[in-house]
């Protein structure tokens, strides 16, 4: 399947959550765990931490997103961190999401309370399904394709608190 196209049957059935700010929604500190699985050799990994989505300190506005936790990759566990930043997008109530350098990520509009983005990364391509299920759990998964890699990563996040 080329993970570059989205069709109807891609699209989760069920029930979602519409998310009419996805800023709003996603502030605070969230649960986190991901699956890793490497589809070509049949390797998983398991990533286990937490969110946090805040104001960030240069007064910029959105969010910052900082994970950090411990991922499990071949028997070894590792500290595992990394930030994002969560810009206001376009159309009110969605976000324009960013890499802590400012390179561009993806869109992200949960109106529906599901979105599909896609980002390309040198020859491989990123196809990422974003579903709100309620309000303190939603769930991405990213379909990573392309020469140097095969991968789906299942994230789960769990609201704390």
């Amino acid at each position: 399947m080329d993970i570059r196209s989205a069709t109807a049957a891609d699209e989760v059935n069920g029930d979602h959550l519409p998310v009419p700010d996805v800023l709003a929604h996603l502030a605070g500190r969230w649960r986190v765990t991901r699956e890793v699985r490497d589809l070509a050799s049949g390797d998983t990994g398991r990533f286990e931490g937490s969110t946090v989505f805040a104001p960030p300190p240069d007064g910029e506005g959105g969010l910052l997103h900082e994970e950090s936790g411990d991922f499990t990759w071949q028997g070894v566990t590792r500290p595992a961190t990394r930030t994002l930043r969560f810009l206001p997008g376009r159309v009110p109530g969605t976000a324009d999401v960013r890499f802590a350098d400012g390179r561009p990520f993806h869109d992200l509009d949960l109106r529906t309370g599901h979105h599909i983005a896609g980002h390309p990364c040198s020859a491989d391509f990123y196809r990422g399904e974003f579903t709100v299920t309620d309000t303190g759990h939603w769930r991405s998964v990213w379909r990573v394709g392309g020469p140097a890699k095969d991968l789906v990563l299942t994230t789960d996040y769990v609201r704390e608190g």
